[in-house]
Parts: structure tokens; C-alpha cells; sequence
């Protein structure tokens, strides 16, 4: 590997953040810019992704706004007419964009239970985190496969391991929220199917746990940084060849269903 490999060990890779434009999507889009990567930094809000850019071209990162709502199929559909007619290959797809709309902004689980959640609150919910990802990875998917690495990161939480809902040990088991950990059970759910049918070919998918981290939706009493909770996502855009695929991790370490 050359010194260049080895400072930028994504150099030209085209990355797409979704979620780009706050907290742990923009500590994202800062790392893999650093790490040599074409940053594409997708966000609903426009101008917001316009501003994070340009912070990144600053520190001489080539990067492109990207317009999008993960949940609109017409923004889905200029998401991979933009990727084909930049570059014609992606070679990480960060599906980072989430909501968690049982959260009391402090990074508290609010005491609604199950049987009081309204239906309304599971279907926003599961629009953003679950059908959004799964259909614009679906609709990147032949760029990917152009890609002579592909990587596939699907950010998800221990929330949603059955095994830690169902331990009473574990730290979510006293506090548990039906549509956020349930959206992120059927990601968990999606990245090992989409890994298993990818198995024989260059990409890998796989869902990330970032931590606890102080975000708007970590809230300030959370164990990690922002940055400390990047490092766990992007260390799975960096895989090698024989990295693991089908897997839901921290960091490096593997995380029950």
C-alpha cells in the first residue's frame, strides 16, 4: 500500500451520507473527508447541506449537497441520477438519517407505552428509519455493485436487539419505545438479509450501533462524543476484503439480534 493508501485509505471513493447535516451525519462526512473519500452529503434541508460542503471544500475535501428527504421516492430517484452522472459508481452508502419521535429531546425514552402509542407515530417513524433506507439502498444498489468495494452501513441502536429488550440487565430494557426500537430492529433485520443475498459479491452490509452519543437525539448526558461515535460508523466503510459482512456491531465489536 502506498503512503497515500495509507493516510487517505478512501481516496476517490464516493461516499453518500444521509442524515448529513447534523451531529453524527456531519462528524460522518467530516471523517470520511479526511480519510480522502468524494463526500456526498444528502440532507432534507438544502441549504444546510449547501453550508456543510462548503466548510468541506474549505479543508480542501471534494464534496457535493444533496437534496434529500429519504422518504420521498421522487428524491430517491434524483439521488441516483445525481450519483450516475457525477462519478457512475458509489462505494459507501451511510443510511445515517433517523427520527426518534418517542424521545423527550433530552435523550430520554418519554413513558408512553406500547399499547398507547399512536399509529400515526409508528408509520412517521418507520417511513424515515426503516422504508426510506431500505428503499434508497434498493435504488443505489446497481452503483453500488459498480464499486470494486461496496460498503453498506446502516446506522441502527441496541435498541434494536431483541436479545437486550428481553435481558433484563441490559441498559434498554427499563425504558423501551415501540416505534424508534422496533424501526431499528427491522434495519438490523434488513442489512443481514441484503448481506446474505450480496454474499458473493464485493459489498458489505452491515448495521452499526454509534453509542450513546451527544446528539440532538443522544441528548447532553450521553457517554460519547460526536466524533467517538463517527469513528464507530465509518470504521465499517474501511473494511477490508475479508471484513465481516451480515453482522451488527459497536466499533468492532459484534452485538446480538
Amino acid at each position: 500500500m502506498s503512503n497515500a493508501e495509507t493516510l487517505h485509505p478512501l481516496r476517490d471513493r464516493v461516499a453518500l451520507v444521509t442524515g448529513a447535516t447534523r451531529g453524527l451525519g456531519r462528524a460522518v462526512c467530516r471523517r470520511l473527508g479526511a480519510l480522502g473519500a468524494v463526500v456526498v452529503a444528502a440532507g432534507r434541508r438544502g441549504a444546510d447541506a449547501e453550508a456543510l460542503v462548503a466548510e468541506l471544500v474549505r479543508d480542501g475535501v471534494q464534496a457535493y449537497a444533496l437534496p434529500l428527504d429519504v422518504t420521498r421516492e421522487s428524491d430517491r430517484r434524483d439521488a441516483v441520477a445525481f450519483i450516475e452522472r457525477t462519478s457512475g459508481r458509489l462505494d459507501v452508502l451511510i443510511n445515517n438519517a433517523a427520527v426518534w419521535l418517542e424521545s423527550d429531546n433530552a435523550g430520554s425514552a418519554t413513558s408512553r407505552s406500547p399499547s398507547e402509542t399512536p399509529l400515526g407515530v409508528l408509520r412517521e417513524t418507520f417511513e424515515t428509519n426503516f422504508f426510506g433506507p431500505f428503499a434508497l439502498t434498493q435504488a443505489l444498489l446497481p452503483l453500488l455493485r459498480r464499486s470494486p468495494a461496496g460498503r453498506i452501513v446502516n446506522v441502527s441502536s441496541i435498541r434494536g436487539s431483541l436479545t437486550l429488550q428481553a435481558d433484563p440487565s441490559s441498559p434498554v430494557y427499563p425504558n423501551k419505545t415501540l416505534a424508534y426500537d422496533t424501526s431499528k430492529t427491522a434495519l438490523n433485520a434488513f442489512s443481514l438479509l441484503f448481506a446474505e443475498e450480496l454474499r458473493h459479491t464485493r459489498i458489505k452490509v452491515n448495521a452499526v450501533h454509534p453509542g450513546w452519543v451527544r446528539t440532538d437525539m443522544g441528548g447532553p448526558s450521553a457517554d460519547l462524543g460526536i466524533e467517538e461515535g463517527a469513528d464507530a460508523i465509518v470504521v465499517h466503510a474501511l473494511l477490508d476484503d475479508d471484513g465481516p459482512t451480515g453482522g451488527f456491531f459497536f466499533r468492532e465489536q459484534r452485538l446480538p439480534w
